[in-house]
């Protein structure tokens, strides 16, 4: 499967699979994908940018990570 099929194929996803999927594939992608130093300054405008489309405060996303201790991804 190329990559543009996989794409065509998340996004056809409903937004509840979307939510699962980015939930139960999220941590492995970042894990491998954070090995690389220049990827996270390429990911971060993006993750800024869902953030601000989003509504959500910027202060209210550092308080919830750091009542969280920092790990906004974690799920205990």
């Amino acid at each position: 499967m190329s990559l543009e099929q996989l794409q065509e194929t998340v996004m056809a996803l409903s937004t509840e699979e979307k939510q699962q999927f980015i939930l139960n594939t999220l941590p492995g992608l970042a894990k491998e994908a954070m090995q690389d130093p220049s990827f996270m300054m390429q990911l971060l405008p993006v993750f800024l940018g869902i953030v601000k489309e989003s509504g959500l405060d910027i202060q209210q996303l550092l308080q919830f990570a750091a009542l969280h201790g920092g790990g906004l991804g974690e799920q205990n």
